[in-house]
């Protein structure tokens, strides 16, 4: 049972950071698409660095401020621009898998999995124990401070907070730094585990991450609980894997259609209750 915990919580941990910092946006009015894009770069990048550096905390800071900064000037030329939020997310994803492409063929010439004999680190416990800590951080911010309860009235009506004094531009900008950031940390420790980056091999857990916000009904606790049943699925389906000869694209595909099952019962159920 310990063991199961264990790679439950490993499987889970990129999901749950990825959704926290998807929930940022989400209660700041505006859907982070581009989270997927975050953590493939993310993936990349930290893994250049780290084998270059040879320190995968270097590579962590470095990658996640580098992630915050873009998010922030992302969430600003949207706001400046009056550009559309959705296909702005969905360009950065689009773009985020050919830069690393055309990068990784530039810099090592091949598109294929990278990696190195004198880096090979795999990472398991610091991922379980950030993804807690980032539970537990974002539960007080949002709850339990005036930032939190601003970004949320940001959220629910930009025009009332407007009112109260609030700017409802900054906190927006603001969340989607804090998603950028913890996207590309969540990329960062999906590459480390394994000890090397490979392409696809975030798997569209940045749209997991996306479905398990409204799975856990945009409540921190609850956005952990979903990640943890994202994760479950994902074993499970490398154990039917394993037993029975599933393709890998249909073992990709599990938690895919897992999340747009669980979407609709908590869509459903959310109705329920409001009638």
């Amino acid at each position: 049972m310990i063991e199961f915990l264990e790679r439950l919580f490993v499987s889970a941990a990129p999901i749950a950071i990825a959704s926290i910092g998807a929930l940022f946006a989400c209660l700041a009015g505006v859907l982070g698409i581009f989270i997927e894009g975050f953590m493939n770069a993310g993936a990349f990048f930290a893994w250049i660095i780290a084998d270059r550096t040879g320190s995968v905390f270097l590579s962590l800071v470095i990658t996640a401020f580098a992630a915050a900064l873009l998010g922030w000037g992302l969430a600003r030329f949207v706001r400046k621009t009056g550009a559309n939020p959705f296909i702005t997310g969905i360009a950065v994803n689009v773009a985020s898998a050919g830069i690393t492409d055309a990068l990784s063929v530039l810099w090592f010439g091949t598109k294929g999995v990278l990696r190195s004999p004198e880096f090979i680190t795999p990472v398991y416990n610091q991922a379980v124990i950030f993804s807690w800590f980032i539970v537990i951080a974002a539960v007080f911010l949002i709850k339990h401070t005036h930032w939190g309860l601003k970004l949320r009235a940001s959220g629910i009506s930009p025009e009332a907070a407007k009112e109260r004094g609030v700017r409802p531009g900054l906190y927006w900008e603001a969340s989607w730094a804090i998603s950028a950031c913890l996207a590309a940390i969540a990329g960062a420790f999906i590459c480390f585990r394994v000890g090397a980056y490979t392409p696809g091999g975030i798997a569209g857990r940045g749209w997991i991450s996306l479905a398990a916000v409204f799975l856990g009904f945009r409540h921190a606790a609850g956005v952990y609980i979903a990640a943890l049943v994202f994760g479950l699925a994902e074993m499970a389906g490398r154990h039917i894997q394993s037993i029975a000869g599933l393709s890998a694209t249909a073992f990709l595909g599990l938690p895919n259609a897992l999340a747009l099952i669980l979407y609709i019962v908590s869509r459903w159920v959310m109705k329920r209750n409001i009638n």
